[in-house]
């Protein structure tokens, strides 16, 4: 077969799915109250695929079982392990289609330090597997050094557990900006975390031209940390795919509200369609 310059990935895929990822704060809070209005905003954005970060899970219901059936999605699971006074909080994940295998892992630096965990699952799409991996790295602003040897330990798993014929999703909470190291060693900007293995950034690709942060010190949730506005919230879609597989076409923030108004996390979702 002959490189064709002009259809370097063959045919483009028109067709797209989307994908939402969204740290949502727990039952801190009016949780009630912010649950009611996650449920809306992710009503109106209708996703295929719902990535909860800070989710969680109580004797009486789990958050993903909620937005389930709030969204009329057939599939949901939620997978943590810390405890909370009477909950757990953890990674929650809601899909129109089936999820045939999953396994959460635990993420650490180099040293075995820090706090983190990746969801990783096979989402049965209409139109091919979906590998999907959900992530929560560690948080302060002076762990970058733990958070690039969990984004190395990340893209191992990533590597040993997918294959290229597909989709690989990676969406969450890093805790890290867009110009840090270990997002750059992610989308191409610096030597990659395993070689070969290179991220779409959809925010960058499709996003408004903003900075796009997801926290602000616009959200007062967000603001009593003293932290500076940054990206912390991501959807990455692996390079290269045939058809352009992967590639974002258009990417928003979820549950931006004026800071007069009660917020639903202090963190804002991310909303991303993706050729597929």
């Amino acid at each position: 077969m002959t490189f064709n310059q002009y259809e370097p990935y063959g045919p483009v895929v028109e067709t797209t799915m989307r994908v939402v990822t969204w740290n949502v704060w727990g039952r801190y809070g009016r949780w009630r109250e912010r649950q009611a209005g996650i449920e809306e905003t992710l009503a109106a954005a209708a996703p295929d695929v719902v990535c909860l970060v800070e989710s969680w899970s109580h004797a009486d219901a789990t958050q993903p079982d909620l937005v389930a059936r709030r969204l009329g999605l057939a599939h949901n699971l939620f997978s943590g392990d810390w405890e909370q006074e009477d909950w757990i909080s953890g990674i929650g994940l809601v899909s129109r289609w089936p999820v045939t295998s999953y396994e959460r892992r635990p993420l650490r630096g180099a040293d075995g330090s820090g706090v983190g965990a990746v969801l990783s699952a096979v989402v049965d799409g209409d139109r091919g597997p979906i590998q999907l991996f959900v992530v929560m790295l560690d948080y302060p602003l002076d762990a970058s050094a733990v958070r690039q040897g969990q984004v190395r330990q990340l893209a191992g798993i990533i590597k040993e557990s997918t294959r290229r014929r597909h989709p690989v999703v990676v969406c969450g909470d890093f805790n890290a900006g867009p110009d840090s190291d270990e997002l750059r060693m992610l989308t191409g900007k610096s030597a990659p975390a395993t070689p070969g293995l290179v991220f779409y950034d959809a925010w960058e690709i499709a996003g408004d031209g903003t900075p796009g942060y997801t926290w602000s010190n616009q959200n007062p949730l967000a603001a009593v940390a003293l932290y500076p506005d940054r990206r912390f919230d991501y959807v990455l879609s692996a390079w290269p795919r045939r058809g352009g597989v992967g590639h974002p076409v258009r990417c928003e923030r979820l549950g931006v509200l004026p800071a007069d108004q009660p917020q639903l996390s202090d963190h804002y979702g991310v909303m991303a369609d993706l050729r597929y």
